[in-house]
């Protein structure tokens, strides 16, 4: 019997549907981001995070009640294990931010007796304490980083001010509070990106919740994936000033690199993300007296789109990186720790795959992901190799 056709997509899979998914709608023609049927917008300009958080998790917003018994989870699981603690304490300070929170995620495993329990009750009660757990390890490290003790998380604060909190030992102000939360909302999902899919395919197997994100960490980790954002400000820490864009511009696209922050993937728009982002780092930037990140930021926008216009004959839009940068960068967050913020916020999408990946949310069953893939090796020709023993003279 002949072998049956198949072709092989050496694409990455782009283009190819591969699972159904309840959870979130990235509709690129159109530009347009939708969780659980609610367009980002809507949810960034009225929703907190935890409200977004129980949306994903539970396939509805939370009525006051509802949202009251969350927001109390929540916080009553910010802390963490002394012993995680006293392990990240032995990390070399030079260690890369997201290597430490994948294995911090790890060690959170070891320190949960449920690991071994599959249901559904279970797995929903580990999303919430990594979603709450998620800022206390980043935050954590980068005190331990630099000889500093971690700050304790503030039963007072919501989830976006108490991360800020626990960074610098300062309480911050309402309206700083406010944009990194809306910049959480923003980050939460984004459908079957690297990272997602990282941890569906791992959560297939019914490993558990731990071992999945874990997965996802590290597909984050990736400069293909996460990092964006930080390329995006070392672009604009090198620019320095507007004066500089038009040149910077037009020498990288003559030696055929491309501008940082511009073009998507998916999106045949300018990523709506953006434009939520873009003046809220415009009142960061003023307020610490650094407007220039926005203004080159904003220039670099104009400028970039026009040319490669002019060279491409086509348009590219900006996607979400091109501003979280600058915003992050003027809230203080240093650099190297933009990826591990942003996995802060996609933690509550990462989970609510896992659960629907796990329990069949969108599919008539769970299945294990098992692709195949074409042979094309050529040793010894179209037979297979003899082997012949090694052997050593007086061995």
């Amino acid at each position: 019997m002949m072998e049956e056709c198949k072709p092989v997509l050496n694409t990455g899979l782009r283009g190819l549907v591969i699972a159904s998914t309840r959870i979130c709608e990235v509709d690129g023609a159109n530009g347009r981001l939708i969780y659980r049927g609610y367009l980002v917008q809507d949810l960034a300009q009225n929703a907190t995070f935890e409200e977004v958080a129980f949306l994903l998790l539970y396939e509805k917003l939370p009525d006051p009640d509802e949202l009251k018994e969350f927001k109390g989870r929540l916080q009553a699981q910010r802390q963490l294990p002394a012993q995680v603690i006293a392990a990240l304490k032995t990390r070399p300070k030079t260690a890369l931010p997201m290597d430490v929170v994948q294995a911090a995620v790890s060690l959170l495993a070891h320190h949960d007796p449920d690991v071994t329990d599959p249901t559904l009750e279970t797995t929903l009660r580990m999303a919430i304490n990594l979603i709450a757990r998620f800022p206390t390890i980043v935050a954590a490290w980068e005190r331990i980083r630099n000889d500093l003790e971690p700050v304790d998380p503030s039963p007072e604060l919501d989830h976006g001010a108490n991360f800020l909190y626990m960074l610098s030992g300062k309480k911050p102000e309402e309206d700083v509070a406010r944009f990194f939360d809306t910049a959480l909302v923003l980050h939460a999902e984004h459908s079957f990106n690297a990272s997602t899919f990282a941890a569906r395919e791992v959560a297939s197997t019914r490993a558990h919740i731990y071992a999945a994100v874990a997965a996802a960490v590290g597909s984050l980790s990736g400069e293909l994936h996460g990092g964006a954002n930080v390329r995006v400000m070392e672009m604009l820490l090198k620019i320095g000033s507007t004066n500089k864009v038009n040149d910077y511009v037009n020498q990288e696209f003559d030696a055929g690199r491309k501008i940082f922050g511009l073009g998507h993937a998916v999106y045949d728009t300018d990523d709506p993300r953006a434009h939520i982002l873009a003046p809220m780092s415009k009142v960061m930037g003023e307020r610490i007296g650094e407007p220039q990140w926005y203004e080159i930021s904003t220039l670099l926008e104009k400028t970039g789109k026009e040319e490669f216009k002019k060279r491409k004959g086509k348009d590219i839009y900006v996607n979400v990186d091109f501003y979280s940068a600058s915003l992050y960068y003027a809230m203080g967050i240093p650099v190297d720790l933009f990826s591990p913020v942003f996995a802060i916020s996609r933690i509550a999408g990462w989970c609510a795959h896992v659960i629907e990946e796990q329990f069949a949310g969108a599919a008539p069953k769970p299945m294990l992901y098992r692709p195949e893939s074409d042979y094309v090796g050529d040793y010894c020709g179209p037979d297979v190799c003899e082997f012949t023993p090694v052997r050593i003279e007086g061995g």
